[in-house]
């Protein structure tokens, strides 16, 4: 996720990132100016069009069409933020269900039992990672140590759900503490409540990614506001003359702009400038889980 400081302006207006979404829609900017140019030209030289035909009318029907595709496209923001938002939420409880862990495994256990606070040490971090890299579907591997941790298998399987293969691996461990009494019953359920509460944030991180916004919805809005823009030089070629041509292709920028910003944001756990920094979470679970088990 890019970092940036909110009241510099001068960053804002002047500084164009490989993610400003005018480098992805310049093609398409130049086509519609010369597709424009070519719209205003036909009508000034070739087309006699009397005062009171539809096609000097066209701008008020653009007037309506305006606050129709405002609605859509503010609705659209809205709903792909939410997502980015939720997104980011769940990452703050995954932080939070670590530590929390990693301090009750640090107050029921005795100091003494380093190979119990080695393991959680190495294990709990590895989860935000595996997590991380599950939503990206990528193959996941233990990356955070040297050697086997014993409690977890040496190898994960790919073909499997790896958040899973490693948070059962948590609780074989905590139940193991249970049978050789070193936790207590009450203790135990506690524990367990965690182990759950990282199960409950995968699945709705899985929710999330695996529940697009319905593709119906995203290809109207397009064609929307390609249609809407096409018919710009045609109504405003007597109005504004040359002048046309850039007026719609800002107006088509802004338009789409929006549109491209709502996709970005609508997928969290991507790898996109705007996207969640779960790598940089997952490293501060490592951290923090190391200095209070360390």
């Amino acid at each position: 996720m890019k970092v940036y400081d909110n009241k510099d302006w001068l960053q804002f207006l002047f500084l164009v990132t490989k993610s400003d979404t005018l480098n992805k829609l310049a093609p398409l900017i130049l086509l519609l100016i010369a597709y424009s140019v070519g719209i205003v030209y036909l009508e000034i030289n070739y087309l006699e069009v009397s005062a009171d035909s539809w096609i000097r009318n066209l701008p008020q029907m653009h007037s309506l069409l305006s606050f129709v595709i405002s609605m859509l496209l503010v609705f659209r923001t809205n709903t792909a933020y939410d997502r980015w938002w939720e997104g980011r939420k769940l990452w703050g409880q995954l932080v939070n269900n670590s530590r929390n862990l990693a301090i009750k495994i640090a107050g029921m256990t005795d100091p003494s039992e380093e190979e119990v606070r080695t393991f959680f040490r190495r294990a709990i971090p590895i989860y935000a990672f595996c997590l991380k890299d599950h939503l990206q579907s990528k193959q996941t591997e233990y990356s955070l140590h040297d050697g086997e941790i014993e409690g977890l298998p040496a190898k994960v399987d790919a073909e499997k759900h790896v958040p899973n293969q490693v948070a059962k691996g948590l609780f074989a461990k905590i139940n193991l503490l249970y049978k050789g009494g070193k936790i207590t019953g009450d203790q135990l359920i506690v524990l367990n409540g965690e182990i759950s509460a990282l199960t409950d944030i995968c699945g709705a991180c899985e929710r999330i990614k695996n529940t697009p916004i319905p593709y119906s919805y995203s290809s109207f809005i397009k064609k929307f506001i390609m249609l809407y823009t096409l018919s710009l030089p045609i109504g405003y070629a007597y109005l504004l003359g040359y002048f046309a041509a850039p007026i719609v292709a800002f107006v088509f920028y802004v338009l789409a702009s929006l549109e491209l910003i709502a996709e970005e944001i609508e997928e969290p756990f991507g790898s996109d400038e705007n996207d969640l920094p779960m790598g940089k979470m997952s490293e501060n679970i490592q951290r923090h889980v190391g200095e209070i088990l360390g």
